[in-house]
């Protein structure tokens, strides 16, 4: 929503709940206690939020653990539809909309239905949509359940330097995009503006030096930064007036971007399709038409990045993780562009 300053505001009171491991202390009597099989993790393979959970996810192997919904690209006011799915239903919610499982717990529930959520099956209610505690929670609550050779994404002796550099991304990066975007004054929109391509500027400069951005394995800020880059030249920069340059344009950025999108678990989440059509189909207040364009030739994400040279090991002691399930693909790609990783392309 915007300011009477034209500054677009994002709403974050969230359902806060958490699911929590009672094997930890004082947490025993947990309302939501860690349980496999019990809840479905909803994303839409088109918002970055939601997208930087399913990495996470894959990443350390929880999708025996915890299973995972798609909804479609589109919405309308009411909520996300499971518009992918066999007659619109969720398979295992067996719900046509998101907005059904908030309103199983909040029969008048006053905000936006967002995702990622999570759901609790037995009930069909709502848990949590509270989308940065998520994945710090699937690496610290979880942990009974990762896979082997699971990536230390929030490890604790890097904790208050993810958390700092991740504060600064969210501001100014992840939620920086939609500020440009969605500003209704001109004012707004360039303060805005400036903020996002300081903050990249400094970013450029970061990562001229290094491979990731905290210690020299791929953590919790990396997933953040990286699901608002991958859509960069797509979307933001054309749709959302964030136009100085295309992130291609930068070389440590566009490395950056290419090294993680070749990474197992980071391109075999991303669906330039379904990204596309959400950004250009639902905000019809900024591309009235609903035209989706056809570009931008995004196949230079596979070629080599070279980053190698910076050193680091992606997985630190860990490996990566195998294919997606199949049940789970067909939420992933389907659009030409799957990560040589995957299928080389020609």
């Amino acid at each position: 929503m915007a300011a009477d300053s034209g500054a677009f505001e994002r709403d974050t009171d969230y359902v806060m709940d958490r699911i929590l491991d009672p094997r930890m202390p004082g947490q025993q009597d947990a309302d939501w206690p860690v349980e496999p099989d019990r809840y479905r993790l909803v994303v839409a393979a088109a918002c970055p939020w939601a997208n930087r959970s399913a990495i996470v996810r894959r990443l350390l192997g929880l999708e025996d653990a915890i299973s995972l919904g798609f909804a479609g690209p589109t919405h309308d006011p009411r909520s996300w539809q499971f518009d992918l799915d066999p007659d619109h239903l969720d398979p295992v919610l067996k719900i046509e909309r998101l907005q059904d499982a908030y309103l199983a717990r909040y029969p008048h529930y006053p905000k936006g239905i967002t995702v990622p959520a999570i759901v609790d099956v037995p009930s069909g209610h709502l848990v949590t949509n509270n989308f940065p505690q998520i994945t710090i929670d699937f690496s610290t609550q979880w942990t009974a359940f990762h896979r082997d050779g699971a990536p230390e994404l929030y490890p604790e002796h890097l904790q208050d330097q993810i958390d700092t550099i991740s504060e600064g991304i969210y501001h100014d990066v992840n939620n920086g995009v939609y500020r440009t975007g969605f500003s209704s004054s001109q004012s707004a929109y360039e303060e805005a503006y400036h903020t996002l391509f300081n903050r990249l500027d400094e970013l450029e400069d970061h990562l001229s030096t290094r491979r990731f951005l905290v210690g020299d394995t791929i953590t919790e800020a990396d997933v953040r930064l990286f699901t608002t880059l991958i859509r960069f030249d797509a979307v933001y920069h054309n749709h959302f007036k964030c136009n100085r340059n295309k992130l291609s344009e930068m070389p440590a950025l566009w490395g950056y971007t290419r090294d993680l999108y070749q990474t197992p678990g980071f391109g075999d989440t991303v669906h330039f399709d379904q990204i596309k059509e959400h950004y250009y189909e639902v905000h019809r207040s900024i591309n009235p038409t609903g035209i989706t364009p056809v570009g931008p030739d995004l196949r230079s994400l596979n070629s080599p990045h070279g980053r190698e040279a910076l050193g680091g090991r992606p997985f630190g002691d860990g490996t990566a993780p195998g294919p997606a399930p199949a049940r789970e693909r067909h939420g992933a790609l389907s659009d030409g562009m799957t990560p040589p990783v995957l299928t080389k392309l020609d």
